[in-house]
């Protein structure tokens, strides 16, 4: 690929190559990935990333927690779960007119994508409507959109895709055989059924998962497969890892080995080539220099402001330090 053809790719681009695999890999194949020497398995997968994308451009995102807190569900890691004692308050779904402010705030300082989660199971119909006029305004500022409301009901992806949203996250958290031991009060299945319902009304998929909540190699690696294997990839696949929180059933994980986080990396790339593979939750604990290996690992997105839905986040001088260090340009 020429450095000219490299520069064309434009803010709110897809990948360079759209061809995608119609191989299915399996469970030994990913894991086989995770076993290589740390140096060739990121060499593996910095060619891989090259294929589909300039290897210098990361793209930006800016999270929103819309409505926090008093989520019914008991997802072991939450700190907005209604069952846990957690420092995270409850509060009402924000006013029109904050959501629009935080977004155009967001895009003055790089972001190109805007995502808006909202604690609940799933949305009911009025909530759901206060939200399509919230993707309504961002996606009229002239950003990609993005919510995460939990599991949809029959016919709400289809309102969603109507009012412009861009992408839907549900993340499937960790892999079908271990997901019983995080989460009880839903299934693996029942967010799939959400992932269908997006990717049938045209909705770009979000979808990755969190590691370091006790689950092994092989359950990291499985979690990979379940979703390169989806009939579509999706489009961004965010890595998540564990921010333990107090007053959670996770809150005394140990933190995972960072070489690992790595590796988990490299083999999302390596499995899903044409996804935006995105450092998520957890990177206010990672030094420079793991982020650096992350993208060279194949990482190319990342959740941009001093804030996530719940847990801080690096500020934004600091990410444009890193990537003036790097010379490396927003997307």
């Amino acid at each position: 690929m020429q450095a000219s053809s490299v520069a064309a790719v434009s803010p709110a681009s897809q990948p360079i190559s759209q061809t995608t695999s119609a191989r299915r890999w399996t469970v030994e194949e990913v894991l086989a990935l995770y076993e290589m020497p740390l140096m060739d398995l990121i060499w593996r997968a910095q060619g891989v990333h090259r294929e589909h994308f300039d290897p210098n451009a990361i793209q930006r995102s800016t999270l929103l927690s819309v409505k926090t807190g008093g989520c019914s569900e008991d997802c072991s890691y939450c700190s907005q779960s209604a069952r846990y004692d957690t420092d995270t308050e409850r509060e009402r779904l924000m006013p029109l007119d904050e959501v629009v402010a935080a977004a155009q705030a967001a895009k003055a300082k790089g972001a190109s994508r805007f995502c808006m989660g909202a604690a609940w199971k799933g949305p009911k119909d009025n909530d759901l409507d206060r939200v399509l006029d919230m993707v309504r305004e961002v996606k009229a500022l002239g950003m990609q959109t993005c919510v995460t409301l939990g599991m949809l009901k029959d016919g709400q992806a289809e309102k969603l895709k109507e009012a412009g949203l861009d992408y839907y996250n549900h993340n499937l958290d960790t892999d079908k055989d271990f997901y019983g031991q995080v989460i009880k009060t839903h299934t693996h299945d029942d967010r799939l059924d959400t992932l269908d319902q997006v990717r049938d009304a045209g909705i770009n998929v979000c979808s990755g998962g969190i590691i370091g909540m006790g689950e092994s190699r092989k359950n990291r690696a499985a979690l990979i497969v379940q979703l390169a294997n989806l009939p579509k990839p999706p489009e961004s696949v965010p890595i998540n890892n564990l921010v333990p929180i107090p007053g959670t059933p996770l809150a005394d994980n140990p933190r995972l080995d960072p070489f690992e986080f790595v590796r988990t990396i490299a083999a999302a790339r390596i499995a899903m080539p044409t996804s935006w593979v995105r450092l998520s939750a957890g990177r206010q604990a990672m030094s420079d220099e793991l982020q650096t290996l992350c993208f060279l690992a194949g990482a190319n997105s990342m959740f941009y402001g001093d804030r996530l839905l719940t847990t801080d986040n690096p500020d934004v001088d600091r990410d444009d330090q890193l990537f003036a260090r790097l010379g490396v340009k927003a997307v």
